[in-house]
């Protein structure tokens, strides 16, 4: 769980700390020094970082050759960087991880829900978190590349948004390179509701 002063100082306003909790959590890692590595949809085992230098060297010998995440809410690194060499010790401090992951994240939940023609209702927020939670660990939204994609904008607070379950918090999704792959309902909620089928009889 991460701390409550972590949250409020760090987070991004438009996000209310239940979501911020549970994005973490389904998402993220306990550790601010977590570095994930996958290629050709594989986990590489790379050793625990003892410190942000560490850290900072394991990242930079795969970026750019594979699909790195980091720190609190495993950010996707090399997102805006061009040359590993310009990564920086930033998304390995806790509070910058969490200001640009929640940042990040609630651009996708605006993406998401636009997507889905901005609906308000309680139910329809919890598929929204659901879908950009999915979203962010494999890089893409029904074909948009959610990290690179401008921000749609609009004032989706997601104040009526009740906490979701934990059960997404092990993500065996290959980040970037999965976007392809089926939903797992399991883990991320009735996909299926994205597509109508009431016009042929179905669901």
């Amino acid at each position: 769980m991460l701390d409550a002063a972590l949250i409020k100082d760090c987070a991004h306003p438009s996000l209310k700390p239940a979501i911020v909790e549970q994005f973490v959590t389904a998402a993220g890692s306990a550790d601010p020094l977590s570095v994930t590595v996958r290629s050709g949809g594989r986990l590489i085992l790379v050793p625990p970082a003892k410190s942000a230098d560490e850290a900072l060297e394991i990242v930079r010998q795969y970026a750019g050759n594979a699909v790195v995440r980091v720190g609190l809410t495993q950010f996707p690194v090399g997102v805006g960087v061009k040359d590993p060499a310009d990564l920086n010790r930033d998304l390995l401090d806790a509070c910058q991880n969490v200001r640009k992951g929640t940042a990040m994240f609630a651009k996708i939940i605006r993406i998401v829900s636009k997507w889905y023609g901005n609906p308000t209702h309680d139910k329809a927020f919890l598929q929204i978190f659901e879908d950009a939670v999915y979203a962010w660990k494999t890089g893409e939204f029904e074909g948009v590349r959610v990290f690179q994609a401008p921000d749609p904008g609009g004032s989706v607070t997601m104040e009526n948004v009740s906490p979701v379950r934990a059960e997404n918090k092990n993500s065996d999704i290959h980040p970037e390179e999965a976007a392809t792959e089926p939903p797992d309902a399991s883990k991320i909620g009735s996909a299926e509701m994205r597509i109508d089928l009431s016009s042929i009889g179905g669901k």
